[in-house]
């Protein structure tokens, strides 16, 4: 019996107990109900039936703020085309290119479509055709285990 069953359940077993009671107030003592809310029970099953005694979510939708379809591609661009750039690094690139978005904003861009790390970037962008150079063999010239961009 699932969570939403055992509470229809005992409001249901209130009203029964009020019945085999004939008696309102006592019913709801030993429930430990108030009356005001076995009233409302008894409604609710007049008007709905079992179906009107289920928890209602009272709270308001939260509909997050989206970054824009354009804003979110551009952004996915220049982390297949540079994945060794930072947050901070995009945001300005994309200042650059005429498109606003925070720091922050890149980030939960990249974390929407798993590229938050450089080596999820790396790795994505290996993928993708000419413009995924990989960027983990290190830099010509550097010293062994170097990757030129850090």
């Amino acid at each position: 019996m699932t969570t939403q069953e055992k509470l229809i359940q005992r409001k249901l077993s209130v009203l029964d107990l009020a019945e085999y009671l004939q008696n309102v107030s006592q019913a709801c003592r030993v429930m430990g109900v108030s009356r005001q809310h076995f009233y409302d029970i008894k409604q609710a099953v007049a008007e709905g039936g079992l179906e009107a005694l289920r928890e209602k979510s009272r709270r308001k939708p939260n509909l997050r703020n989206r970054t824009a379809p354009a804003t979110e591609e551009a952004v996915l661009a220049i982390a297949l085309e540079e994945a060794a750039l930072g947050q901070v690094r995009v945001a300005n690139e994309l200042r650059k290119r005429g498109v606003v978005l925070s720091a922050a904003g890149v980030r939960c861009v990249w974390q929407r479509h798993g590229l938050e790390t450089f080596k999820k970037r790396r790795r994505s962008a290996r993928g993708h055709g000419p413009g995924g150079r990989d960027l983990g063999q290190g830099a010509p010239g550097l010293g062994q285990g170097a990757r030129g961009l850090g």
